[in-house]
């Protein structure tokens, strides 16, 4: 996909990265996706991008500032008022982390959480409009939530971020919907995975980096010092795996199915 033109409010437009070693976080994910890591801004309290290897701003990262908070990636969902958007998540049972504050002339972030306790960043856009690409091996390719109270993270969502929403699955075993665009286009989903998570992990976001072959890149992971959540597993959406960078920040992979690269 080309760059990240939507104006769809609530549609996911960031992810950055907060790292308990700068060095090594940059030289992992150089190594792993192919990504070019610019230098840290000292304006910006050592923060920093990462561009595909034709220029293209694929994610951000930073210095992890307390050392008791885990490394962790954050999605940045896009809004159009910071200020209006966080008084709505207090209202609609979130609870606010960061409050709306301005980056020079590139936006304004915040970051709440959702009933369910996920962390969910937003992003008023200035100058920085986010991804300029998606859904491309080594960029962005999915956002879903996975939450441990789907009832209460759906309207949340809807009603904050203005969500259109599909109904995908509505069983036990797959209770799932997706936002959508007035012409059906998929941006992010929310998944109940109140009866899979592990004990003692919370509701949260997580983003699918788009690669080529997921099996090459699970190895090339756990060859960087990498480890791996969940191996390889042929879906209907794709060949998805699960893995965490040297520092303990988790990602997750999708790529073609094994048939798709064996007929391809």
């Amino acid at each position: 996909m080309p760059a990240n033109d939507t104006t769809l409010p609530g549609a996911p437009c960031w992810i950055d990265l907060m790292t308990s070693d700068v060095e090594g976080a940059r030289t992992f994910y150089a190594e792993l996706f192919g990504w070019v890591p610019a230098e840290p801004s000292e304006e910006f309290g050592g923060y920093f991008m990462f561009f595909s290897k034709d220029g293209k701003m694929i994610a951000g990262g930073m210095p992890k500032q307390e050392a008791e908070l885990p490394d962790v990636w954050t999605t940045y969902l896009m809004v159009q008022d910071a200020e209006k958007t966080v008084a709505a998540a207090s209202a609609h049972g979130g609870s606010v982390l960061v409050p709306p504050m301005p980056v020079a002339d590139l936006g304004t972030m915040a970051v709440v959480t959702d009933p369910a306790g996920a962390v969910i960043g937003l992003w008023q856009q200035g100058s920085h409009r986010g991804f300029q690409l998606l859904a491309e091996p080594g960029a962005p390719g999915w956002f879903e939530l996975m939450s441990r109270d789907f009832a209460a993270s759906v309207p949340f969502y809807q009603e904050v971020f203005g969500w259109k929403t599909k109904v995908m699955g509505d069983t036990d075993d797959f209770r799932y919907l997706v936002q959508v665009d007035d012409a059906g286009e998929q941006y992010a989903g929310i998944m109940d995975a109140a009866r899979f998570l592990p004990e003692g992990v919370p509701s949260h976001w997580g983003v699918y980096i788009a690669v080529e072959d997921t099996d090459a890149t699970v190895a090339l992971a756990e060859k960087l010092g990498g480890t791996v959540a969940q191996p390889p597993i042929d879906t209907p959406y794709g060949r998805l795996a699960i893995a965490a960078d040297p520092f303990g920040a988790a990602f997750k992979l999708v790529g073609p199915n094994k048939e798709e690269q064996a007929t391809g």
